[in-house]
């Protein structure tokens, strides 16, 4: 076998200079709002499933977050904003107590958006002192990226509430305007032994599952260079592929049935259902807010598969994590056809969201983050174009049920050689 071939390496990582920790943080902060801008008190107040949560509520939740590991245990003397706020806005920590019902987030009237945007913003003036102290600045760090993963959130959680509304109403005046520009033909790997994960006990920022870094046994493999287009997904649906039980795994073709699935989620006709309300859909833009069930009957219907996580965190070695389409600034974000293994759509790969040999959470309550939803759930990989641009790596692992395909997610394809 060939030696060790490493990911993640200097080749790889982006020329543009790393902001302090006290820019990204201001930075992240800044942007969430102006993603809220455009949004009425309704507008942040609905829920419309139990996955999603208002934007309100992601708004008060990161700084939540901030407020609890950060404040409350660091800075001397702090008293919490509104004792009422940890039961509204803790997410899922159970060393942290009670919380309100995720299903019940919507019910939320009070506080009202212009509440939770002060608790931001005195959760920021009381967060100065503590940006330049070097034993917050992991939890800090953490804090951002919990943020930005909410930041992708909001955007995706609000598209699929205003497409409840039969008015079609849009969030943004228009879409970008950005080109098609579709990669070509495959990236190959001779297979052999190779490292993939982190080890986060350096100076890089990592998430405990991305860790430990460890050794994978890889046969040879192709990675195409593009993500499956629209164009190619109608094929798909023309020559039957909703319809054909062969193609699907039999927990896919349970839920196609069931849910009656005919198309990715947001398609009508010739239209999509974007951030920019109702809009001609581009055959050559990535197809996009798919499941794992229909990325898996695509990939059979192609004659291909989905890649594992380990072979694309090898095919993406020497990518840039911060190139391709990924989110600068508060717009109407949609995902466009680049040559890069990063951004436009999070990318469905075969590997269930299990442990790397050698993992443990981390301490305390912070712990939770990750670790406990290592069940019933696939690795996808990349970025999407609603992901903050800085914020994913050839290591990160992103991860959802089978079913779910609210987020930007794609396909791209992989066989063996």
């Amino acid at each position: 076998m060939p030696g060790d071939v490493h990911a993640g390496g200097e080749a790889g990582r982006s020329a543009r200079p790393a902001p302090s920790l006290s820019d990204s943080f201001r930075s992240t902060r800044a942007l969430s709002l102006a993603l809220a801008e455009r949004l009425s008190d309704a507008d942040a107040t609905i829920q419309s499933m139990e996955d999603a949560s208002p934007a309100k509520w992601h708004l008060a939740h990161t700084s939540w977050f901030f407020e609890t590991f950060l404040l409350r245990d660091h800075l001397p003397g702090y008293r919490l904003f509104d004792d009422r706020f940890p039961f509204l806005f803790n997410s899922y920590y159970e060393a942290e107590g009670q919380r309100i019902a995720r299903f019940s987030r919507g019910m939320l009237s009070r506080p009202a958006l212009d509440e939770c945007i002060a608790f931001r913003r005195a959760v920021d003036d009381a967060m100065e002192p503590l940006l330049g102290r070097e034993d917050c600045a992991p939890l800090i760090a953490l804090g951002i990226a919990h943020e930005q993963q909410h930041q992708e959130l909001l955007l995706t959680d609000i598209k699929h509430a205003l497409f409840q509304n039969p008015l079609g109403p849009a969030m943004f005046d228009r879409l970008p305007d950005t080109p098609q520009h579709k990669g070509e033909g495959w990236i190959e790997h001779q297979g052999g032994i190779a490292r993939i994960g982190q080890d986060c006990a350096d100076t890089r920022f990592c998430f405990d599952c991305e860790g430990p870094r460890h050794r994978v046994l890889l046969e040879p493999f192709r990675l195409s260079r593009s993500l499956v287009s629209n164009r190619e997904w109608a094929e798909f649906i023309a020559d039957g592929g909703y319809r054909n039980p062969a193609l699907w795994l039999s927990d896919g073709w349970a839920w196609v049935n069931r849910e009656g699935i005919e198309a990715p989620l947001y398609w009508h006709g010739d239209q999509h259902f974007t951030l920019a309300g109702w809009q001609d859909r581009d055959p050559d833009a990535p197809a996009t807010h798919i499941s794992y069930y229909e990325a898996d009957a695509f990939a059979s219907w192609a004659g291909k598969r989905l890649p594992t996580e380990a072979e694309w965190e090898v095919a993406a070695a020497d990518a840039d994590p911060a190139g391709g389409q990924q989110m600068d600034r508060a717009e109407a974000v949609q995902p466009a056809a680049t040559p890069d293994l990063f951004g436009s759509c999070w990318q469905w790969t075969r590997s269930a969201y299990l442990p790397y040999p050698g993992f443990s959470p981390a301490e305390g309550a912070v712990g939770e983050y990750n670790g406990k939803f290592m069940s019933g759930q696939f690795v996808l990989k990349g970025a999407s174009c609603a992901t903050a641009r800085g914020h994913s790596r050839p290591s990160y692992r992103n991860f959802f049920y089978p079913h779910q395909r609210w987020q930007f997610t794609g396909l791209r394809l992989a066989q063996d050689i």
